[in-house]
This record gives structure tokens, sequence and C-alpha cells, in this order.
């Protein structure tokens, strides 16, 4: 449960964050989660700002690990984020068995379920960016977790048999589910995104629950999609595209449709951009770049607390505005656990 403290002080960060004047404490918000002292902020900052740009009427809370250092934690309260902290979540000792290794400390999202001063919450990772005012999901109907489905065709899945025959729920109908192979897989959907209820029930079961299943290679979003699989709803492409779709599914997506933008591909998270790796130079790839650039860059979107003397800058370490040229980044260091980024 939130502390006192916490719930009095949430008005007026909401205040801060929508540049609206405060109100009785909302039921709803967007959350995101960041780990250690490295350049995942910036991303944090973007997605403030993009939430800004379409005029959501919530908040964004960050949820923070003890190691996120407090400039940090003071520079996304510059933007109007609700800064909580969090005590980072293991699954039991020596269950480190994923696809990489920093997947690990992402476990420590479970601790969102027990953020039960809101009735509903949209998590949106770090690397995301808000293109349209997506606060209408908000209203859909309660019981159901929402996600958008994965795709299983990117190398990372070679370990799943879905990857092996080439089955793919993005296109079921070009590689059929052999029948001999039973019953086909529960649909997948990818934890970057996703609108839940956040419950205390829900949160100590989730913890226990983590403590009794085997290791998984995708750590916490195989075992959301394992948890929640009986009251999972799939919900448009649009609410979460996973870049690999433009060249894996590119007849499936319909970028002017587009609300949100998932930049997980290897190469893609804007502030690290260089263009080196594959399919980074594509038209449509800098083009989103750029767009989450235009959004970064834009001092329109700044918070400016009338309370406040001083302001602080955007990311709080310099950066250079996008360009085609390489970007000078500080990979992240998350103290438990070797991690280049926490999402």
């Amino acid at each position: 449960m939130a502390p006192p403290e916490f719930l009095q002080t949430v008005a007026k960060s909401v205040s801060n964050f929508t540049n609206k004047p405060p109100t009785a404490m909302p039921c709803r918000a967007y959350v995101t989660f960041l780990a250690g002292n490295g350049d995942y902020v910036k991303g944090v900052v973007g997605l403030a700002k993009g939430l800004r740009k379409v005029n959501t009427a919530y908040p964004l809370v960050v949820a923070v690990l003890p190691d996120v250092p407090r400039e940090h934690r003071q520079i996304l309260e510059s933007h109007g984020c609700i800064v909580r902290e969090i005590q980072p979540v293991y699954p039991p000792e020596n269950q480190t068995q994923y696809a990489m290794a920093y997947y690990v400390i992402n476990y420590s999202k479970l601790r969102i379920w027990e953020f039960v001063e809101y009735k509903k919450m949209i998590y949106l990772d770090g690397d995301i960016q808000v293109y349209e005012n997506i606060d209408h999901l908000f209203d859909m109907q309660d019981g159901y977790f929402y996600a958008v489905m994965d795709c299983f065709c990117e190398k990372t899945w070679n370990h799943t048999l879905q990857y092996k025959i080439g089955y793919c729920q993005q296109c079921p109908n070009k590689v059929q589910w052999p029948i001999e192979l039973g019953q086909k897989p529960s649909l997948y959907f990818n934890a970057g995104m996703f609108v839940f209820e956040p419950c205390i029930n829900t949160y100590h079961d989730l913890l226990r629950t983590l403590q009794v299943i085997p290791p998984t290679p995708f750590a916490e979003q195989d075992f959301l999609n394992m948890y929640f699989k009986d009251i999972y709803k799939a919900i448009p492409l649009g609410y979460n595209l996973v870049l690999a779709m433009l060249w894996r599914h590119p007849e499936n997506v319909d970028l002017d449709k587009v609300k949100v933008v998932h930049y997980c591909a290897a190469g893609s998270k804007p502030w690290r951009y260089t263009g080196k790796e594959e399919n980074m130079q594509r038209e449509d790839i800098k083009m989103l770049v750029k767009k989450w650039w235009d959004i970064y860059n834009d001092d329109s979107l700044n918070y400016k607390d009338p309370s406040s003397v001083t302001q602080v800058s955007t990311v709080g370490v310099e950066i250079e505005p996008f360009s085609s040229q390489a970007i000078s980044v500080v990979g992240h260091q998350v103290q438990y656990v070797t991690a280049p980024s926490a999402a």
C-alpha cells in the first residue's frame, strides 16, 4: 500500500504532469519502470513529454528501484512524474536462464500491482512513445488483462516450437499449427504495454507464484502470459507497435493508424540510435526515431512549475539532438544484475 504522505502529494503531482489545476486523486494512471543510473531516464522523459503532447488526463507514475540516483528522480519530478520507489523482485536463486541476462530485473515490475490507490493503470515501457491519446483504454471492461499480441519471427524466439516450425500468431494462416502437436499455443502478448487493475491479493499471489514456477527465457513477460492467460484480451497492433513488425509483418502495419510505438528492436532506441544495426537504415525507422526526438526536444512540452524558482534540465546530462551521426550514450548499470538497460 502507498504510504499516507505519498497519497497526499498525488493530486499536486497530477497537476504538475497535466498542467491542469489540482483535483482529487485520480483512480487511473499510466505507469512505467526504471532501474539503475544509466540512460533509460531519457526514454522516460520522452514518454512523459509524449503523454503531455497528446493531452492525457492522467499522470505518469514511475516505479523506480533504489539504485535510481536522486538526480534522475529530480529530472522525472521536474516533468511532473510521480516517482515511487519499489524494492527489487527476484525469482528463486540460480533461476537466471534468460534470453538476455538483464531480463531478471524486470520481475520487479510485479510491484506495480501493489499500487492500489489506482483502480486501473496502463503500463508502458520506457522505450515506448505515445503518439495519439489512448486514455479511452481505461474505459474497457474491468476484469481483463489487455495487451497487444507479440510476434515469434525474431531470432530471440529460436528456443520456441513456434519459431522452429515458422508458426506466428500474427499470420496464423501462413503456417498452420500442426494437428499432431495438439492444441495450438495460447495467444501471447508483448508485456511492454498492458492495461491492468492493481489488486493487493493479485500482487501477493504473483509473488507467491513466482517462487514455484520454473524459469522462462523472457522472464516477467513469459510469467505474465502464463498468469493472465485466462483473462487476456488482445487489442489492436497500433497500441504497441514493436518495430520488428515493420519488416516481419508489414502487411499488418498501417503507420498512419499507429498510436503507440515500442522502440525495442536492436539499435532502435532513439537516444542511442546510430543507424548501424540491422534494419536501422530503413526510412520508416529513421522517420520514427526523428519523430521521438521532435517530442523530446520540444521545450513547449516541458512542465514549468510556477512554485519552483529553478528548473531541472530536460535530461540532466548533455545530449546531442537527433542526427544521422552516432549518439554518445552511457550504458545502464544496474547494481542488482549486470544490465545494459532496465527494460
